[in-house]
């Protein structure tokens, strides 16, 4: 089954992907928030008969649907879309996973659906994953479950580097290369512009000895954008990672044109600015008017919002659900909105 497969499923009336508040032990105080908003644009149209997704799936499988309904038997699929990293044209596919809060777990804590995850992920065509050092073990975890699953030559794996001094930095990128198992690594960004000048003079020597394959800056706060906008300006970078969304559209003013004329690949964070986007549209009906380009899910209605912009090579939505996830990998999937679909997306979220 392809993507779109796994996310219609036949349809049955749209309502079986949506999902009612069902959350089990860790997940609760995260995941929950997005849970209670996943619903079909049709509140009481959940199947026609008002439970969710989960509920469902469990259900057919009961009845012995297993084959059919089983989400972990999808196959890589060429139908999510791709953008090129201006620098090199490598083609990577526009849904990547973000890894803070969600990967970071405790040493005894059960890695089942972290592992469900990466597996989806790769299964629905995604290959970049995006974690740091500062995200307590997620480089720990990632690596290990992904030498465990034999994905790493399948993934594009993106990690930061946030200290200062140049020796601490590069006890960080060999620490960094060690967990993640991987050699050279995919990116290296500089955190928060965290000793900006003497960390990217590291990652270009790194770059040049051949131990990383691209490297990039990042911040996730409108505040540092005068800042990005300078190093952007100014210094040779292959990405720039920053926050966008509908709600918080800054980067459209100055920075995603100028990543467009200087060839930077661009990373877009906070999606869901940590959840203020699921509080925000709890209750309330996606416009029937989403069908129109393909969005299934006020998850989708975000991503496809962001991925609608030119500039943007790759969304990072977090998460540690795997149903989520494959949520997440629809946004890729399909229509995107045109320019004026994109103003009624912004003014209807604004009369919410």
């Amino acid at each position: 089954m392809n993507v779109q497969g796994l996310l219609a499923a036949d349809h049955l009336n749209r309502g079986c992907w949506s999902e009612t508040p069902a959350v089990a032990g860790d997940m609760l105080d995260r995941d929950s928030k997005r849970e209670a908003v996943m619903m079909d644009n049709r509140t009481n149209d959940n199947i026609g008969i008002g439970f969710g997704r989960r509920t469902f799936l469990k259900l057919m499988l009961a009845a012995g649907f297993a084959s059919r309904w089983d989400t972990s038997k999808a196959v890589q699929s060429d139908s999510i879309l791709k953008r090129p990293i201006p620098g090199s044209g490598e083609q990577i596919p526009v849904v990547g996973l973000g890894t803070s809060d969600e990967f970071e777990t405790d040493n005894g804590q059960n890695l089942g659906p972290l592992r469900e995850v990466l597996r989806r992920f790769v299964a629905c065509g995604g290959t970049l994953v995006d974690t740091a050092p500062i995200y307590g073990n997620a480089e720990t975890v990632i690596g290990n479950l992904v030498s465990e699953l034999a994905l790493t030559k399948q993934l594009f794996l993106a990690t930061k580097i946030r200290t200062h001094g140049k020796q601490a930095g590069v006890e960080q990128l060999k620490r960094s290369t060690r967990l993640l198992k991987k050699r050279p690594l995919d990116l290296i960004q500089v955190h928060s512009l965290v000793d900006v000048d003497t960390q990217l003079d590291n990652l270009r020597r790194w770059q040049d000895a051949g131990h990383v394959r691209y490297i990039g800056i990042t911040h996730s706060r409108v505040s540092a954008f005068e800042a990005l906008e300078r190093l952007m300006r100014n210094t040779k970078l292959d990405f720039v990672q920053l926050n966008y969304s509908f709600t918080e559209p800054n980067a459209e003013e100055r920075l995603l044109p100028l990543a467009a004329d200087r060839g930077i690949a661009v990373l877009a964070n906070r999606p869901f600015e940590n959840g203020a986007m699921f509080r925000r549209v709890k209750g309330k009906p996606l416009p029937e008017w989403a069908v129109e380009f393909d969005c299934k899910s006020w998850a989708q209605f975000s991503l496809k919002y962001i991925l609608a912009h030119p500039a943007i090579t790759c969304v990072i939505p977090a998460t540690s659900d795997p149903d989520h996830l494959v949520d997440n990998m629809g946004a890729g999937v399909g229509t995107l909105p045109d320019a004026r679909t994109r103003r009624l997306m912004r003014e209807y979220v604004a009369s919410l």
